[in-house]
């Protein structure tokens, strides 16, 4: 199945859906990252999380930075999407991990930990970008972007985000869900979703299950008459490029620079997103340095 979204709502616009399937986009965010089975788990949430919350955006140029970090042996998680289906995203320790719970599930509430925040950026194009925060309440990500978005926002959500990771560490499904109530929803049509949330299976056993987007909807507000208003192709993908990274090096200043060229003669720079990287000679830097 090609990985995609969907974004929907209700007939009586009190309930607006988004519903992902990332399978893909998270097996390559673990080839690019090499991430150890938990780390994988945690970063695929926050990029299923984050390619959602980027399609919540109205403007191409539009973009949200979702991070957390929790004070685990994970570190900081960072994502980046715009409102086209694109994420990117990497995590400060890939190799980070640690046994499975009780119950049989990967520890990723454990491996981030919640003594530390979620805070999410939304850059508009204006002169300084929205940013929301909120302390995290269990590292698992999912129940952490609910309470981020009622405490923040509020604005009444439930979350549902999941990767299963197969025997030989490679996503064997990943996807999500993001569910939110209008004002004024009627409290017995509060009680059926609760209900229906309560009876759900686990988003990523039932995209193993290979359940589509759509089916997932169904599952979870069958009992409402809902349209959908978009669906949108979504992928694991770094907008890098060595212009980029000139820039940033002339950005770094003359001193930076000259002392570059001085004590190594030479540049290298990783992008943490794709980790490609990029190599500058002497002479490539003393050109930079020039443009300042």
């Amino acid at each position: 199945m090609n990985d995609y979204l969907i974004r929907a709502i209700d007939k009586k616009e009190n309930i607006r859906l988004f519903v992902a399937v990332t399978t893909n986009m998270v097996e390559k965010a673990r080839k690019i990252h090499n991430t150890s089975p938990t780390a994988t788990a945690a970063l695929g949430r926050t990029l299923t999380a984050a390619v959602m919350m980027g399609a919540m955006m109205k403007n191409p140029t539009d973009k949200l930075t979702l991070r957390i970090n929790g004070g685990g042996p994970i570190g900081t998680i960072l994502a980046v999407a715009d409102n086209k289906g694109k994420v990117k995203g990497y995590v400060g320790n890939p190799y980070a991990d640690l046994p499975s719970r009780k119950d049989g599930k990967l520890d990723v509430g454990g491996v981030v930990g919640k003594q530390g925040t979620l805070t999410v950026i939304v850059d508009y194009g204006l002169k300084e970008p929205y940013v929301g925060q909120t302390n995290l309440v269990s590292g698992e990500i999912a129940e952490d972007l609910a309470t981020y978005y009622v405490v923040s926002e509020q604005q009444p959500s439930a979350v549902g985000l999941g990767v299963l990771v197969d025997r030989d560490i490679t996503v064997r499904a990943a996807g999500g869900y993001i569910l939110q109530l209008m004002p004024n929803v009627p409290d017995e049509d509060i009680n059926v979703i609760e209900k229906a949330i309560s009876k759900m299976e686990p988003v990523s056993k039932l995209v193993d299950m290979g359940l589509s987007p759509e089916e997932i909807m169904e599952k979870l507000v069958g009992s409402f008459e809902m349209r959908i208003l978009d669906k949108i192709d979504v992928e694991y993908k770094c907008d890098c490029s060595r212009e980029r990274i000139e820039n940033i090096l002339i950005s770094l200043g003359k001193e930076e620079l000259q002392d570059m060229i001085e004590k190594d003669g030479k540049g290298e720079v990783i992008c943490h997103f794709c980790n490609t990287k990029y190599n500058f000679t002497k002479e490539e830097l003393q050109e930079l340095l020039s443009r300042i």
